[in-house]
């Protein structure tokens, strides 16, 4: 089966660690983006690794998590027997102990990320590693990730108004005490809509973490959080450090709602009435001439242009993360 869990999932940090590729880590508040990610990694032979947010299931559940998450996986597994990459799905920024133990019972995601950044160090240790021990004690195939510094901006509806960059001394202690399989790390990027210009990135942080860790015996791969505003350029400089995961969420729903924009203001009277004409939605036009365009106006027209725009913009993301032509599995 091409969706793969957590054993299989390290296997490809470990090619990332060998080769110097990361992995774009990509959020899917909607299944057109989900489509559109296979399609673009499936062309450029590389793995791909999707993220869902506790938001995200939530919305695809009917405001129940649980169900959202069954839901999505079930529609991952499906669509990933397509494609002979390799598919995985990480929970993104994750607070409810519950439901992380429902994630784990269930056997879905490959990785599983504790967030909590927002709490003091000794706090964040103890969440961490609370974690890593009921993975532990269930023998559950799954990787965590857990993040220590803090980074600016909102994701999925949690704001910080302040970034607190990490301490490689304190991410050795904070790897050592928890067992996490991932470490995030802040370096200057920011969640949301951000400009690489006006981020103060610091590659030289993500190097001194990359070689506290080495030097104390640990070969942790490195995340990269808010990448959403990072340049190529800027992005490639931090894949040199032992950033094996890099997360995008805000480019593809920007993309999403871009090009759905475009497509219906080519020819807003096919969808809206002109001037003039009654605004009868409600009796669907019977009483008028004008008639409302089903070339158009069909959700599935827009739909697979969304996912073609998505499956470039990821094509276009796995040559700058290097990861095009690296998959473990065509």
């Amino acid at each position: 089966m091409p969706f793969y869990r957590g054993n299989e999932l390290a296997k490809v940090y470990d090619d990332a660690l060998d080769e110097g590729f990361g992995l774009i880590a990509s959020n899917i508040a909607e299944p057109n983006i989900m489509m559109g990610l296979m399609e673009g990694a499936a062309r450029e032979n590389s793995d791909l690794l999707l993220q869902l947010s506790g938001g995200a299931a939530t919305f695809a559940g009917n405001e129940d998590p649980v169900s959202g998450l069954k839901a999505m996986g079930a529609y991952i597994e499906s669509i990933a027997e397509q494609y002979d990459i390799g598919v995985f799905l990480n929970m993104d920024h994750q607070t409810d102990m519950d439901f992380i133990e429902a994630q784990m019972d269930l056997g879905i995601p490959s990785s599983i990320m504790i967030d909590a950044s927002h709490e003091p160090f000794e706090e964040n240790v103890e969440r961490s590693r609370e974690v890593v021990q009921m993975k532990e004690d269930k023998g559950a195939d799954v990787l965590i990730e857990a993040e220590l510094g803090q980074i600016k901006g909102v994701e999925d509806e949690i704001e910080a108004e302040e970034a607190f960059y990490t301490d490689p001394e304190q991410a050795v202690e904070f790897v050592d005490r928890t067992g996490c399989d991932l470490l995030a790390i802040s370096v200057g990027t920011q969640h949301g809509v951000a400009k690489g210009k006006d981020l103060e990135l610091r590659p030289d942080l993500a190097r001194d973490i990359r070689v506290a860790l080495r030097d104390h015996g640990l070969d942790t791969p490195l995340v990269l959080h808010g990448s959403s505003g990072v340049q190529p350029d800027q992005l490639q400089e931090m894949l040199q450090h032992g950033i094996c995961k890099v997360n995008k969420d805000t480019r593809y729903q920007y993309e999403y709602t871009r090009t759905a924009f475009d497509h219906y203001r080519e020819d807003p009277e096919a969808i809206v009435p002109p001037e003039g004409v009654e605004d009868a939605r409600d009796t669907f036009f019977n009483e008028t001439e004008w008639s409302p365009n089903k070339d158009v106006f069909d959700p599935r027209v827009v739909g697979r242009k969304i996912r073609e725009r998505i499956a470039d913009v990821h094509a276009d993301l796995t040559h700058v993360s290097g990861s095009a032509n690296q998959s473990r599995y065509v």
